[in-house]
């Protein structure tokens, strides 16, 4: 008996021996498995975010200007997706490696990346191993030039035919920090602006720092080798069109003839109204010549603009140090409106134009008052014509 008590002793025991050994096993098998399918999820390719669908610092205009521009030259990426960093070779394996995990430092965020405390040893890793550290990232940026005049010149077409550059982005509103805003001081304004990549310009035009004595010095305060592009027209068809405007929204205005002239039958010019004064561009382009030389500035012509957008888009392009891209290819003229209009992109059922409140059909005016003023602006014209060295061919 004895016997047989010690043969079911170890014939229980070979049981839960065997039964342990299977789960074990079992264990084994799994853990290799959920390994080997976690390093094949981790190979896979992810998708990699496009740089418009980052950016979302445009109106809603944007949506259709990209269509018109050629495909942007570097994509962002977001921690999860495969970057020129993740390779490997003899000679840099180590150093990319390190440079990955401290890029992985950064944060994701609503609009983009935004870098965080990037060590310098990261940027020389990945320097020396011939990736561009600045390339990879947006940022905002103070802007490098800004359309800063003037009012009813064509400031909004030049900065929408700008738009189509690749190389160039812009804030749709007028910030107006230079005159309004000031006090909100300079971290408040290039949140305003766009995200940029390097080698991309950011830009903003607010017309009626012209025309605001304290813009130059607040100006050069943030950058005094800012590029300053002015938009000029004829002061008479642009005093008519600044009084059109204001007409649309306010009816009961007085006439134009009454708001120009102090007295009518003197004819004296009334300089206290804005119409009128804006058109003084030589007394503005002095205020502005205390601060800034005057290779900083382009001149463009809101006639030339008109009549030959290309031509003048060159100039504008050449100043900003951009590739011509912008050219004949993007305009034709729109009869009704009397400017010249950005083609249709691919994909849109229709080319696309300045707002109905460009091209407004201006009211008639008494040819004695616009005589008068012509008269009156002739010696402040040949003297911004001077000043500038341009002929702009308003007399």
């Amino acid at each position: 008996m004895g016997c047989s008590v010690g043969c079911r002793t170890r014939l229980n025991f070979g049981k839960a021996l065997s039964k342990v050994s299977v789960c074990f096993t079992m264990v084994v098998i799994f853990t290799y498995f959920f390994y080997c399918l976690t390093g094949l999820c981790d190979s896979a390719p992810r998708q990699m975010f496009d740089h418009h669908t980052v950016n979302r610092d445009y109106d809603v205009s944007d949506r259709t200007y990209d269509n018109l521009r050629p495909p942007a030259r570097l994509y962002p990426h977001h921690p999860g997706a495969p970057t020129p960093w993740n390779r490997t070779d003899t000679s840099t394996g180590a150093a990319l490696h390190r440079a990955d995990e401290q890029v992985a430092t950064l944060q994701w965020v609503e609009g983009g990346l935004l870098p965080q405390e990037i060590p310098e040893s990261t940027k020389e890793n990945l320097a020396v191993n011939g990736i561009p550290m600045s390339n990879t990232f947006e940022s905002k940026k103070f802007p490098q030039a800004i359309i800063i005049g003037v009012k009813k010149g064509g400031t909004r077409a030049l900065l929408e035919f700008l738009r189509i550059h690749p190389d160039v982005r812009a804030v749709g509103a007028e910030p107006h920090f230079f005159d309004r805003f000031y006090e909100k001081g300079l971290e408040w304004y290039r949140n305003l602006m766009p995200r940029t990549l390097e080698g991309q310009i950011t830009m903003e035009k607010t017309p009626s720092y012209f025309v605001t004595k304290e813009a130059p010095r607040r100006l050069c305060t943030m950058n005094c080798h800012t590029k300053l592009i002015v938009v000029v027209r004829d002061p008479v068809t642009r005093a008519v069109s600044d009084y059109t405007q204001t007409l649309s929204k306010q009816p009961g205005l007085p006439s134009f003839q009454s708001l120009a002239l102090k007295n009518t039958s003197t004819g004296l010019v009334d300089t206290s109204w804005s119409a009128v004064r804006i058109g003084l561009y030589a007394k503005h382009l002095e205020n502005w010549l205390q601060h800034f030389p005057l290779s900083h500035f382009l001149f463009v012509s809101g006639e030339r603009l008109v009549s030959d957008p290309a031509g003048e888009m060159g100039r504008v392009q050449d100043f900003l140090g951009l590739k011509r891209v912008v050219s004949d290819k993007h305009f034709y003229f729109n009869q009704t409106k009397g400017f010249p209009c950005l083609k249709k992109p691919e994909g849109s059922s229709r080319p696309r134009c300045l707002g109905k409140s460009k091209g407004r059909p201006h009211p008639q005016i008494s040819p004695e008052v616009l005589q008068r003023l012509r008269d009156f602006y002739r010696p402040f014209n040949l003297r911004f014509y001077r000043m500038t060295g341009q002929d702009f061919g308003w007399d």
